[in-house]
C-alpha cells in the first residue's frame, strides 16, 4: 500500500495552504497542524469560529473542500487537513505547486506546461487574482460593435456589462476571469503573462535591424497596432482606376491580416519567455510564435484536408468570427510555429 503523504506544520498559514494545494495537484494526502517538522506536538488553540475561518480560507484561496478533523495527541488539538488529488489544476496565490518527495515545490515552466497539457487548455483557466477592474470597457463595447455586425450576440448591446457578457462566452467561472478573459479584454495583461507581446521588426539582413516595435496590451490591441506596424515597414503604390485610387501593397493585406493574427491566438501561452515576433526583410515575412504542432499532428497531415485541433480553442472561438471573414485556403496553417509570406512580384 502507498505511504500517505504527509505534512507537518506548527501553524496554519500560507506554508500550510502551499502545501495543500501541492498535494491537490500531486497525489493527495494530509497537513497536519499543531506539529512542528521534527514530530513535537505543540498543539492548537481551536474553537468553531477559528475552524470556520480555516474552511473559509482553503476554499476561498484554492476552491478545495478538503476533509477537515479536529483531534487529540498528547491531550493537545491537532488538526487534520485530508486532501484528494484534484481533477483539475489548484493554483495559489496565482502559483501552482507540486510534491517533489516530501517537500512542496512550485512547479517550473516546463513542468508547468505539460502539467496542464494534461489537464486543461491555457486559455480556459481560472486566474485566481485578477478582478473585473481590470477589464478594458472600450475593448469590450467593440467587441460587441463587432459581433453585432456580423450577426452575432445580437441580443447584447454596447451598455452590456463585461460581467454579463462573459458570463455567457465562458470567459469568467462564478465570477472569476479566466485567462483568455484577460489576453483578450484585459487593460495590462502583460501584468500576468509578462511576454504576452508583439514584436514586429524590420530588418536589413539577418541581424541588422533598421526598426523596431514593441506591442503590448490585449489581444485585440496587439492585432490593430501590429497590422499598422507592418504596414508602416511595406512599400506601397497607388494605381488610379477611373476616379478611385487603389493601394498595391507589397504583400497582400488579408494574407499579412490572416498570418499576424494566427500568430496571436495559436501560441503557446504557457511559454512565457518569449515575445511572438514578425521579422520583415526585404523580400519576405517571417511570422513566430512560440507552439509546436498538437500532439497527433504531423506536417504531412497539414498539407492534407485534416481537421481543426486549436491550442486555445475559447480564444479562437472569440476572435476569429468577430475579427474578418477568414479564406478558404489562405495561410490557414494555424498549428504551424512558423512560416513566410513571400514577397508580391
Amino acid at each position: 500500500m502507498e505511504a500517505i503523504d504527509r505534512e507537518y506544520k506548527e501553524t496554519f498559514g500560507d506554508s500550510a495552504l502551499r502545501a495543500i494545494c501541492a498535494m491537490a495537484n500531486t497525489r493527495g494526502g494530509e497537513v497536519i497542524v499543531g506539529i512542528t517538522d521534527n514530530g513535537e506536538v505543540k498543539g492548537i488553540e481551536i474553537d468553531n469560529k477559528e475552524l470556520e475561518r480555516i474552511t473559509q480560507k482553503i476554499t476561498g484561496k484554492l476552491g478545495l473542500h478538503p476533509n477537515i478533523e479536529v483531534k487529540e495527541k498528547n491531550r493537545k488539538k491537532i488538526l487534520v487537513i485530508t486532501v484528494k488529488k484534484s481533477d483539475r489544476p489548484i493554483s495559489f496565490n496565482g502559483k501552482y505547486y507540486e510534491r517533489v518527495g516530501n517537500t512542496t515545490r512550485e512547479m517550473e515552466p516546463e513542468r508547468l506546461r505539460e502539467f496542464f497539457l494534461k489537464k486543461e487548455n491555457w486559455d480556459s483557466l481560472v486566474n485566481e487574482e485578477a478582478t473585473f477592474e481590470e477589464i478594458d470597457r472600450e475593448t469590450v463595447k467593440m467587441f460587441i460593435r463587432m459581433a453585432n455586425a456580423k450577426g452575432r450576440l445580437t441580443v447584447f448591446d454596447e451598455n452590456t456589462s463585461a460581467e454579463t457578457l462573459f458570463e455567457h462566452l465562458k470567459l469568467s467561472i462564478k465570477g472569476r476571469l479566466t485567462n483568455a478573459a484577460i489576453i483578450l479584454f484585459g487593460k495590462d495583461p502583460q501584468k500576468y503573462f509578462l511576454n504576452a507581446m508583439l514584436r514586429v521588426i524590420r530588418l536589413k539582413d539577418e541581424i541588422t535591424p533598421v526598426g523596431d516595435r514593441l506591442i503590448g496590451g490585449n489581444l485585440f490591441k496587439q492585432a490593430v497596432e501590429g497590422e499598422e506596424a507592418i504596414k508602416n515597414f511595406l512599400g506601397v503604390r497607388y494605381e488610379i482606376k477611373g476616379l478611385a485610387r487603389e493601394e498595391i501593397w507589397d504583400y497582400p493585406l488579408p494574407a499579412i491580416r490572416e498570418a499576424l493574427i494566427n500568430a496571436l491566438i495559436h501560441r503557446d501561452y504557457f511559454k512565457w519567455n518569449v515575445q511572438t515576433q514578425i521579422k520583415i526583410f526585404d523580400d519576405y515575412i517571417w511570422f513566430y510564435n512560440t507552439g509546436g504542432l498538437p500532439e497527433g499532428i504531423t506536417i504531412k497531415q497539414l498539407k492534407e484536408p485534416h481537421l481543426s485541433v486549436p491550442r486555445n480553442p475559447l480564444i479562437v472561438h472569440i476572435f476569429l468570427p468577430c475579427w474578418f471573414h477568414r479564406r478558404n485556403g489562405l495561410w490557414n496553417r494555424q498549428n504551424n510555429r512558423q512560416y513566410e509570406i513571400s514577397r508580391t512580384p
